[in-house]
């Protein structure tokens, strides 16, 4: 069965409708759009979001004073859950050792995502900006609940009541714990009028707090989905076809049968299903089982032949997406011209926690264990699959181990799999599905594989006359519930973001896009589109340095004349990374600049590198960012470090490749993650701001690719116009 959340009868309203209709549509679910705009102007358009703070709803205080943020956000490593409750206590004027947190239920009509519309979810780097406002709100009227009972019980004026450190008390001599008053509190009526302390009075906001999942995930505390053992529960492993949009025919289990733990087979819409009494069974089964495929519709090219098609694609004009000025006439008046060609692979997600969850269906209901990103979808499919209502799905969300959109999926491919399992044996056990490392990196779903062609005019004085930039690549939004909103005269936003809205003054500037089509499951990865632009977009602009003889820091503030808060970062990053003094050459040696904006942030990074014909050392990455409010630095810093690691791996040698539509590359000895002695020295310096906050999640990423090389064009004169660069690193 194919779940096809685009026919369901709730994705059939215009924005207006589902915004307006949102209130009356009480247990029905409307998928709001992605946004492809930043985060900036989310605050300084649309203003500040609007959603409940009512402390009953988001909090849960304990006789003992703790404080329990109920999170409406998925904590997936990003530190999400320490950045709320850090906005929570400030306003409360909690002790932060008190802290703690928990998940909140699948109820988007109160824990909805701000940005998202009427949908719980976390994604696209929003969770700080859309809760900026709210979750103030929620420690603020929490705080002047407390006062209010605490002025009736001592029968003294609420003037005189201060909190601090999660005790109230006044200059009579009256005092009392969060927990001694908590429960006059919470009964006190919600605060309509809510003054929000303002910058120069924070004491939490800004400062380096401990994470609050630190600590359990340190000692084997913490829980995630496969931690989860039900009474009876039966692990499910699927195998899938090797070819994408291969469907399977009929098998032959009795092999797999044989061995022992394996407990039955079942045939699902994607592949077939063994069960075992435990994973080991259940992997054993899967090996042993002979299946027929149908690979009449399936992916049956290799690599090449897709790249020869996008080339084929590329030499001639595609779908027009709105520009800036005249980019023809523009190209007429260059003394010359710079033409580039890019090829960017498809990528694999990878977490460091395969995908996995464990469905348990009752009389009246279900209940879904599992690192959810988006519950609503999840909610949504799961009741569609077992013929249920969405209400009667209760999800149970856990931390996840990493997921870089992978977990996001807005086709819930995982959810959709293990409730046709449960269905297939009608419900008599829990099911607890597994995805192995070798199916998380040959099953899908990718960053999807771009071409990018550009072509640059210059003047005699080497001033930019004209940019003209055709992508090729798959569209991650058509086909699914998002299409609708965004994807716009047949052009997928987050093919050209990063490119379409980069912040250089490009005045004549011309930008068109092909779909590609292909089986091959394509899906959001951190960054989404600017992983990338961004290459491209700064590859390119080192480029114009070169021809024009200009310094490449000199050149990129010079574009950036009208944006002050993107030059600001340039001008920071160059001077930490000492831009402006010697730098020793030879010897392979070399210094990369890159600049890119995504998410409403601005990172700028430097990369210093040393060489040998056929190995490179990225000795040094010094990065500046303005992520507006840094609501806690220590996140923001490791969210900047945890990027690069990220990124740097993809930039030196991984790719997902197709032979004759089978995927090459199938774990970690041939799609390996960054190692500890690879990774470079790394500074982060944070632009000090009270702007409204945007993501740090993701705009790592983009500029890290570019700077590195930059940098080894500096060191060579070698340019890469294809990712991985294909060279080995150095111990």
């Amino acid at each position: 069965m194919r779940v096809n959340l685009a026919t369901l009868p709730f994705f059939d309203f215009s924005r207006r409708e589902f915004l307006k209709g949102a209130a009356a549509t009480a247990g029905a679910f409307v998928l709001g759009a992605y946004i492809p705009f930043s985060r900036e102007a989310f605050a300084q358009e649309q203003g500040p979001a609007k959603g409940p703070y009512d402390p009953n709803l988001f909090l849960k205080i304990e006789i003992d004073n703790s404080v329990t943020l109920i999170s409406k956000h998925f904590e997936m490593g990003q530190g999400v859950t320490t950045g709320l409750a850090t906005l929570v206590a400030e306003e409360l004027d909690a002790d932060w050792s008190a802290m703690r947190f928990a998940f909140a239920p699948n109820d988007p009509a109160v824990y909805n995502n701000l940005v998202f519309g009427p949908v719980m979810g976390t994604g696209g780097s929003t969770s700080m900006a859309e809760s900026w406002e709210q979750a103030r709100k929620v420690g603020a009227a929490a705080r002047m609940m407390f006062v209010g009972a605490a002025a009736a019980k001592w029968n003294v004026p609420a003037s005189g009541i201060k909190v601090e450190m999660g005790v109230i008390s006044n200059g009579s001599g009256h005092r009392a714990t969060f927990g001694e008053l908590a429960a006059d509190a919470m009964k006190t009526p919600v605060p309509t009028e809510i003054v929000l302390k303002p910058p120069q009075q924070w004491q939490l906001i800004g400062t380096r707090l401990p994470r609050l999942d630190s600590k359990g995930k340190t000692t084997g505390t913490a829980v995630f989905a496969g931690d989860i053992r039900r009474p009876g529960m039966l692990t499910a492993v699927v195998r899938r076809p090797e070819q994408f949009g291969a469907k399977p025919v009929s098998f032959d289990a009795s092999e797999a049968k044989k061995l022992a733990g394996v407990v039955d087979v079942v045939q699902i819409s994607r592949g077939v299903a063994v069960l075992g009494t435990d994973t080991w069974a259940a992997m054993r089964g899967c090996d042993a089982l002979k299946v027929t495929w149908d690979a009449s519709a399936a992916e049956k090219r290799s690599t090449s032949e897709i790249l020869a098609e996008y080339r084929q694609l590329a030499g001639q004009p595609g779908l027009v997406a709105p520009g800036r000025g005249d980019a023809a006439a523009g190209m007429a008046r260059a003394a010359k011209t710079l033409e580039a060609e890019f090829t960017l692979p498809y990528l694999a997600h990878a977490p460091m926690e395969p995908l996995n969850c464990t469905l348990e269906v009752h009389g009246d209901g279900a209940e879904l264990w599992s690192g959810c990103q988006l519950q609503s979808i999840d909610q949504l499919v799961t009741a569609q699959v077992l013929g249920l209502k969405p209400g009667q799905i209760k999800i149970h969300t856990l931390l996840g181990g990493g997921s870089f959109g992978r977990r996001g999926n807005p086709m819930a491919d995982w959810v959709v799999e293990v409730s046709e399992i449960a269905k297939a044996i009608k419900g008599r056990a829990p099911v607890h599905l597994v995805w192995t490392r070798d199916d998380d990196i040959k099953g899908g779903f990718y960053r999807p594989l771009v071409l990018h062609r550009v072509k640059v005019g210059l003047a005699a004085n080497g001033t930019i006359t004209a940019w003209q930039h055709r992508v090729v690549g798959q569209s991650i939004f058509m086909g699914t519930p998002f299409e609708r909103m965004a994807v716009k005269n047949g052009i997928d936003a987050s093919t050209i973001e990063g490119v379409i809205d980069t912040s250089y003054e490009l005045t004549d500037f011309a930008v068109d896009v092909h779909n590609a089509k292909s089986p091959v499951p394509v899906l959001w990865w951190r960054s989404v589109g600017h992983s990338h632009t961004g290459y491209v977009m700064e590859t390119v602009i080192d480029e114009i340095a070169q021809a024009t003889g200009k310094d490449p820091v000199a050149l990129r503030l010079e574009l950036l004349a009208k944006q002050p808060r993107d030059a600001a970062v340039v001008r920071l990053v160059a001077e930490k990374a000492g831009w402006n003094r010697p730098f020793p050459r030879g010897k392979g040696r070399g210094r990369g600049f890159a600049y890119h904006q995504s998410f409403g942030t601005r990172v700028g990074m430097v990369a210093e590198v040393s060489l040998t014909p056929e190995t490179v050392k990225i000795e040094r990455i010094v990065a500046a960012v303005d992520c507006g409010v840094a609501i806690n630095p220590d996140v923001v810093t490791a969210q900047i470090e945890g990027a690069i690691g990220f990124a740097l791996s993809t930039a030196l040698r991984n790719q997902v490749t197709l032979r004759e539509g089978v995927v090459e590359q199938r774990n970690f000895d041939d799609y390996e993650p960054t190692r500890m002695r690879e990774m470079p020295e790394v500074e982060v310096h944070i632009v000090g701001s009270q702007e409204w906050p945007s993501g740090i999640g993701e705009p790592g990423v983009p500029p890290l690719a570019p700077a590195i090389g930059n940098a080894i064009f500096a060191a060579t004169g070698k340019r890469f116009r294809s990712l991985p660069m294909g060279l080995k690193t150095l111990a």
